[in-house]
């Protein structure tokens, strides 16, 4: 193995990473509000903390209801790190539950899980009130609930600046066109994997939102309602991540040993590929300049999805090589038999990126 392999793992925390996808480092920590007063009140907004964790982790409305997760949801407290109180109004706990006993506990009840590494979304997310029409961006008290919301259904969102010229590209029409291309021009200077369009509009005392979402070739779209804005942001997140979870979740028992190779390394990308590969018990088998190999275990539809998050390109793959003729036999050899031919090498039978 180079030198060079061998001292970028211990620069992992000082390399600056340059892929969209995200880390949502707040995963496990959950608030939810306590409604009434008492220890059962605070039990049952532990509970609901849990739940809410689980449809995080797995994308499904039903996973929490399961008969395996019945006991864990009597007695929480044996994934839990700690519980704290958040001043109303609302009054509300936050519940920071522990992801090793987390995920074995929902893997034993053999749920499927999405990790953390989630694609990011920014968001252009249109207001329209008796005050008139907002486009809500950065900084404004209206990304309050979006950003709440987004990180109650662990999501990655950024929100644009919504300037002049970006609010004249994210009009009512646009946000609820079929074409993302005047979207994606406009984003292209804030980096995100995927975009995300509202139409929020306050009709008869509450809120309904037209969404549609572009990742790649994806495209999922839906309506939902809400009492207010924070209830209907709440809605949009949760119907979003309903979506994206299949795509990601590894089931269990699915996974199998792989072999992975990518092309084009450097010190950056290796930091930034450990980090990708780290679900998967990566095992670096052979450097060959800027090639990498890698055992992993792994589901491989689900082992693309990621790598796609991180923008390497898959390789078609590797070819058998041409087994050259056998010679023709020596008459001159007391044996007449022809010389042995060189082993033919194996193609490589994993899966093949490139940066």
């Amino acid at each position: 193995m180079r030198l060079s392999y061998i001292l970028a793992a211990t620069c992992l925390a000082l390399v600056s990473l340059t892929t969209q996808a995200e880390t949502v480092s707040s995963l496990y920590q959950v608030r939810e509000p306590v409604e009434g007063q008492g220890a059962e009140a605070r039990a049952a907004a532990t509970v609901k903390a849990l739940d809410t964790l689980v449809l995080r982790l797995t994308g499904d409305p039903k996973a929490a209801q399961s008969p395996a997760l019945a006991e864990l949801r009597k007695d929480p407290q044996q994934i839990i790190n700690q519980i704290g109180s958040e001043a109303g109004p609302p009054e509300s706990v936050m519940v920071e539950f522990d992801p090793g006993s987390t995920e074995r506990a929902l893997r034993k009840a053999g749920l499927a899980l999405w990790g953390s590494n989630r694609p990011s979304m920014l968001g252009w997310w249109l207001n329209d009130s008796a005050e008139g029409s907002n486009l809500v961006g950065d900084g404004q008290a209206s990304a309050q609930p979006l950003r709440r919301a987004a990180q109650h259904r662990g999501l990655p969102l950024r929100l644009p600046l919504a300037d002049l010229q970006e609010q004249l590209v994210a009009n009512a029409k646009q946000l609820e066109g079929s074409d993302p291309a005047p979207l994606r021009q406009a984003a292209e200077r804030y980096g995100a994997d995927a975009l995300l369009a509202v139409h929020a509009q306050q009709a008869d005392g509450k809120w309904q939102g037209k969404w549609q979402l572009w990742l790649g070739k994806q495209h999922e779209q839906g309506s939902v309602e809400g009492a207010d804005e924070a209830a209907l942001a709440d809605a949009v997140m949760l119907a979003v991540s309903s979506r994206l979870a299949p795509r990601y979740v590894t089931r269990p028992g699915a996974s199998s040993r792989l072999q992975l190779q990518v092309q084009g390394m450097n010190l950056q990308r290796y930091a930034e590929l450990g980090r990708v590969l780290e679900p998967y018990g990566p095992r670096l088998k052979m450097a060959d300049g800027k090639t990498l190999t890698y055992a992993v275990t792994a589901d491989r539809e689900q082992l693309r999805a990621q790598l796609g998050l991180a923008k390497l390109q898959e390789l078609p793959a590797e070819q058998a090589p041409v087994t050259p003729p056998a010679p023709a036999p020596d008459t001159t050899s007391p044996t007449g038999q022809p010389a042995a031919s060189p082993p033919v090498a194996k193609p490589f039978d994993g899966l093949r990126f490139r940066w």
